[in-house]
């Protein structure tokens, strides 16, 4: 009797701590007035509660400007207090990089700010943004709860802006997905990658489009060789002072692209496809092998239908 009342209590403590859903939110510091709070690398999950994105702040003069909102409501309602616990300045805005859930699901702890993107962006999340939600109710269960689509209510437009006292260089870039958008604060040389970069963990690519990728990561690594460049900022894994995550996650996609396009030419049908081994230069970096099998139904089909038009 005294075991059971023993697992009992051990089993009661455990959803009582799982009831918190505490996220853990720890703002560091990575520039004069730049906190980034990094995510896990790990897969959604309902013991993460979809914690595996980097979100930031910036506390300019003029107010707080956010960086991707986080995966649901009380991600984005932990973050604004552990925002209030480093600035008394106001959430002047909050920017989503681009459409996926866990950099956008927050914005509904930020009504009545302004919520911007770019215009692709803001028709992605209009678009999909309920069907994403409903996916990660079923992989993160209740940390979800009362989460709901908050669409952004303003458009941004690349180019250098001065937002909240702070010079802002906005970069339009695609490739991720089909807008995505790059943050540069010019006064402490922290670069936001969003998920353009991947940085100790295999890159997601349910919209993505390699070869833009690949450009869109040339244009990234050009703005680390400018002489201000101090942080990098990675959309998911530890920020760095250098382009380090910028090669690993081209030398990824750049193996991913020649995988499904070799598969193709010789004939793979898919199963072989998802047999086929990692590389040793990948085989022990996080997500690797499942984001490898998701990105070969993302793209086989068309590599597929690339070497079936090239064989006419």
């Amino acid at each position: 009797m005294k075991r059971l009342i023993a697992c009992a209590a051990a089993l009661f403590a455990i959803s009582s701590e799982a009831a918190d859903f505490d996220y853990g939110l720890q703002a560091q510091p990575v520039a004069e007035q730049v906190y980034v709070f990094i995510g896990r690398n790990e897969d959604f999950s309902t013991v993460n509660g979809g914690n595996i994105v980097n979100t930031a702040f910036i506390a300019g003069s003029g107010g707080i400007v956010v960086i991707d909102s986080g995966p649901s409501l009380r991600y984005g309602e932990q973050m604004r207090r552990a925002i209030a616990r480093i600035s008394e300045q106001p959430v002047a805005l909050v920017i989503n990089t681009h459409h996926h859930p866990d950099h956008f699901l927050g914005n509904q702890a930020f009504a009545g700010t302004a919520i911007a993107a770019l215009p692709a962006t803001i028709e992605g999340i209009s678009a999909e943004g309920n069907a994403f939600a409903e996916n990660l109710f079923r992989m993160s269960g209740d940390w979800m709860k009362g989460t709901e689509v908050l669409v952004p209510n303003r458009a941004l437009s690349a180019g250098t802006s001065e937002i909240a006292g702070r010079r802002l260089r906005l970069i339009g870039l695609d490739g991720h997905t089909g807008a995505d958008l790059a943050v540069y604060d010019e006064k402490s040389g922290v670069l936001f990658a969003g998920d353009l970069v991947f940085n100790g963990r295999a890159a997601t690519t349910p919209h993505a489009d390699i070869t833009h990728w690949l450009a869109a990561l040339d244009r990234l690594e050009e703005i680390t060789r400018e002489p201000g460049f101090s942080v990098l900022v990675p959309g998911h894994g530890a920020v760095t002072r250098d382009a380090a995550p910028i090669r690993q996650t081209r030398a990824w996609l750049r193996w991913l692209q020649a995988a499904m396009q070799t598969a193709a030419r010789d004939g793979l049908d898919m199963n072989d496809v998802l047999a086929l081994p990692l590389p040793a230069e990948f085989a022990d970096l996080p997500v690797a092998a499942s984001e490898y099998r998701r990105s070969v139904g993302h793209l086989f089909p068309a590599a597929e239908q690339d070497a079936l038009g090239a064989g006419r």
